[in-house]
């Protein structure tokens, strides 16, 4: 009888229990995120994902990777999409574009270019300088690594198309197989990307494009008009999740946030991860707060209007609202 009854209880345990974790993710709200690439650079996001930050603010997080701004951006406006990560100078088209419903900034991840100057041959010397008369695949007309890289080229005294060629016709995923391909002296890439081919022999890192480009609001979170009116609360609470992990990244080490964010990156080792998270804190490429401040916005649109994509420049509070993100900083529920 005793045994009876141990079976007895032991069936109405298995039973119930995949009930019980039924019940906990249909009690969390659905969020759509689709991020422009899939990348180290945004190692917070993985953090708030892995580490199950979003979770305990009631949000079943879906990330896609988009492969594209434009993409990114087409997925939030139509809907498929409840929250975009993606360069915020799309946000600026399409404002330029006299769309009523323009996305809205709501938070700011990275502060400046991710970006990784590779050479096919190893240049212990590199200077910008040597870029004179070579081939860069730089990524595409209007985005974000491409202009920022024209920008830094400037600075540097050479004007693209003249001093040197600056391939802008390769789409960002595929860049780097374009390189492997055979196509430029140069090319631009993001981790974990840049340190894989190098430690497989297909390139060289010669220079950090973001430490020359200054700081710069490089990537943000967007949403709707709509989505900002109608259910703030779920923004908040992602927003929650975000800043909680920027916060995080500030005290872990390298090999915790490597941990964290390798379920998000199940090809790349852990040394790897490690070797990119030191590289992206050393030059302080993450935001450690969600806030986006006027004057980078306006550094944003000199990086824009320098490639000569900026039509007009768009008021910073049409654009961009920190409302949500200065309440969640201040601790405010």
């Amino acid at each position: 009888m005793k045994k009876i009854l141990c079976g007895v209880l032991l069936l109405l345990l298995l039973v119930t229990l995949p009930l019980g974790c039924g019940k906990k993710e249909a009690s969390l709200k659905a969020l759509e995120l689709h991020e422009v690439t899939r990348s180290v650079f945004y190692a917070p996001q993985y953090v708030a994902l892995n580490l199950g930050y979003f979770e305990e603010e009631g949000l079943q997080v879906s990330i896609t990777t988009s492969g594209g701004s434009d993409k990114a951006m087409t997925a939030l406006l139509s809907g498929d999409a409840d929250v975009c990560l993606a360069g915020p100078e799309t946000a600026v088209y399409v404002y330029n574009a006299g769309q009523e419903k323009h996305p809205v900034v709501v938070g700011q991840l990275t502060k400046r270019d991710g970006s990784f100057l590779m050479s096919r041959i190893d240049e212990p010397g590199f200077t910008w300088e040597s870029l004179q008369g070579k081939t860069v695949i730089g990524g595409r007309k209007g985005g974000m690594p491409l202009m920022t890289l024209c920008y830094v080229l400037r600075q540097h005294g050479l004007v693209p198309g003249q001093d040197l060629e600056v391939v802008d016709s390769i789409q960002f995923n595929m860049m780097g197989p374009a390189f492997e391909g055979g196509t430029g002296d140069y090319v631009t890439l993001f981790e974990p990307t840049a340190t894989e081919m190098q430690n497989a022999g297909k390139g060289y890192i010669v220079a950090n494009v973001g430490l020359e480009s200054g700081s710069i609001p490089y990537t943000a979170y967007m949403v709707t008009p709509e989505k900002l009116t109608k259910d703030p609360d779920t923004v908040k609470a992602f927003l929650r999740a975000v800043y909680r992990a920027q916060q995080w990244c500030v005290t872990a080490t390298d090999e915790e946030i490597a941990q964290a964010m390798q379920p998000s990156f199940p090809d790349t080792s852990l040394e790897s991860l490690m070797i990119v998270a030191h590289s992206y804190r050393e030059t302080d490429s993450w935001k450690q707060e969600l806030v986006m401040e006027a004057a980078d916005f306006d550094r944003l649109l000199d990086v824009i209007d320098s490639a000569g994509e900026l039509t007009a420049r768009p008021p910073f509070q049409d654009v961009v609202d920190n409302s949500l993100a200065q309440a969640v900083q201040s601790g405010n529920k």
